[in-house]
Parts: structure tokens; C-alpha cells; sequence
């Protein structure tokens, strides 16, 4: 069992048993380690104690996340701290394809794909030679099906398959490197999604958004439902990061590449990127 699965586990534990807040020993026990081991795995993968990285968890931190995601934004942006080519550690660029392109369906089109491990998982990471065209996060008996979807996406595009070179990118991607050179992301969507997509690069790591305020930075304020769908058809998990994006209640809701992950990502973030209070 990997690190992330351990993780994850607990979090499902938590949810599970939330009204009775399990302490350290607890989660410990659930997973058959000693709580001096568990915590060691929770301070490497999160670089926090338990306790904090749990804390991240409850429905009143979310909510006061999301009260503190609309401000730091607006702050950020106004001060220039973050923008459409902004994102956690890394500088991200976001080239969309022509017209033409699309209606080719990727024919002609060189894409190299392969499997790699990440902290959260199995990835199956894609590019063209324009940059990265699609990362997803994968359960082992749901490889196939990721396999399929990537396809699906560039039906008529030359696959070429290479395990190391997919290793190779999520180092880049998950253990970024000071002053490492901008990551590029080659995307196919509608001009609508461009925006939807551009506007989640704007949202800073350890913060959340709305529906709504994602809506209004896409341009289209009572478009919340259409961002929604614009949002949930993100090809590119963690660098275009639709997991940042939860309701306006509060809740944390779906995610493509499922809820507990997405709670895994939240906390890893929050961990690295503590919101101001």
C-alpha cells in the first residue's frame, strides 16, 4: 500500500466516523500501523502533523476557506501575485487548439503517453509536442477506462507509449524544482471551457472558490451551471485545478477523479499553502 493509499484510506475513515473525531491513535489503529509510524508518513506526504492536515478536512474549515479563497483571489490578482499563467509552484502556460485541429481529431497529431506514480495515485499523463494534453488520476482496475478516455479525446492522433517519460513529467509536476522552466498544457475545448480553464489558473493553491466566482472571472456571471459542466470536463487533473472549485455552501462536492482524492489534494495544498487568517 503506497503513501497516497494510506492517506486516502484515512480520509474515508474520517468521513466515516467524523462526529467522533478520531485522534491519532485511532486512524493509526484503522490502519495497522504504530502512531509514531502513521505520522511520520503524514508529516513526509503532507509536510504537517495529523492533526493539522485533518483539520483541513472539516466542513467549517472548508467554509472558512471559502470565505478567505474569494478574498486572497482578488487580493492576489489585484496585487499580481497570480494570474492566467499562475500556478502553486509552477508557471503554466495554456495553448489551445485551432478550430482546424479539432475538427481533425488529432489526426496526424504525435502524442506520447505512459503510466507514473504521484502522490495521489496512478497517473496516465499525455503530450503533444506542444505540451502536456492530459493528466488523469486512476484506481488500478480503472486503468483501461483512463487508457480509453485519452483516446477518445485524440481518436485519430499517433500514439507512442514510454512509461519513463510520463515518470520523468510527474517528477516536474509534483516535485517542482526552484526557477524550473514553465510547464505548457495543449488543450481542445470550446471557447467557453478556454475561459473556464484560464479562470481555475487564477486560483490560488491552499485557497477555494465557488461556482460562481469562477463563473465571473470565465466572464459569464450566471453562467454557474454551465461552469460547472466546463469545470467537470477538465482533461489536465492538479495543473488546471478544478479541485480548488467546491460550492457555495461550503460542501465539497464531486470530483472527476473522485472525492476523497480531491480532499487529498486540498489538504496536501493547504498543508504547503496555509491561508492567511
Amino acid at each position: 500500500m503506497t503513501d497516497y493509499q494510506r492517506i486516502a484510506e484515512a480520509i474515508r475513515f474520517l468521513d466515516t466516523h467524523r462526529a467522533d473525531q478520531p485522534d491519532l491513535a485511532t486512524l493509526a489503529s484503522h490502519l495497522g500501523l504504530s502512531p509514531s509510524h502513521f505520522h511520520r508518513i503524514f508529516r513526509h506526504w503532507a509536510g504537517a502533523t495529523p492533526k493539522d492536515f485533518l483539520q483541513c478536512l472539516t466542513l467549517a474549515d472548508a467554509r472558512k476557506l471559502l470565505r478567505q479563497g474569494k478574498d486572497t483571489l482578488h487580493t492576489a490578482l489585484e496585487s499580481g501575485l497570480s494570474g492566467p499563467g499562475r500556478l502553486h509552484d509552477l508557471c503554466v502556460t495554456l495553448d489551445a487548439a485551432t478550430p482546424g485541429e479539432i475538427k481533425q481529431r488529432g489526426r496526424g497529431l504525435a502524442i506520447t503517453a505512459g503510466f507514473a506514480e504521484t502522490p495521489f495515485g496512478h497517473a496516465l499523463i499525455a503530450t503533444t509536442p506542444r505540451g502536456i494534453c492530459h493528466l488523469s488520476f486512476f484506481d488500478p482496475a480503472e486503468k483501461q477506462a483512463a487508457l480509453a478516455t485519452l483516446t477518445a479525446d485524440w481518436p485519430l492522433s499517433d500514439f507512442r507509449f514510454h512509461d519513463p517519460s510520463a515518470t520523468a513529467l510527474a517528477t516536474r509536476i509534483f516535485q517542482p524544482a526552484p526557477a524550473a522552466a514553465p510547464l505548457k498544457l495543449h488543450v481542445r475545448g470550446t471557447a467557453f471551457q478556454l475561459r473556464v480553464w484560464r479562470a481555475l489558473l487564477e486560483i490560488p493553491p491552499g485557497t477555494l472558490a465557488s461556482y460562481s466566482t469562477v463563473a465571473t472571472r470565465a466572464g459569464t456571471p450566471k453562467a454557474t451551471r454551465a461552469t460547472g459542466t466546463a469545470v467537470g470536463s477538465n482533461p489536465i487533473s492538479y495543473l488546471i485545478p478544478c479541485h480548488r472549485v467546491i460550492r457555495e455552501t461550503g460542501v465539497i462536492g464531486n470530483y472527476r477523479w473522485g472525492p476523497t482524492r480531491k480532499r487529498a489534494i486540498l489538504a496536501y495544498e493547504q498543508a504547503r499553502h496555509p491561508s492567511p487568517t
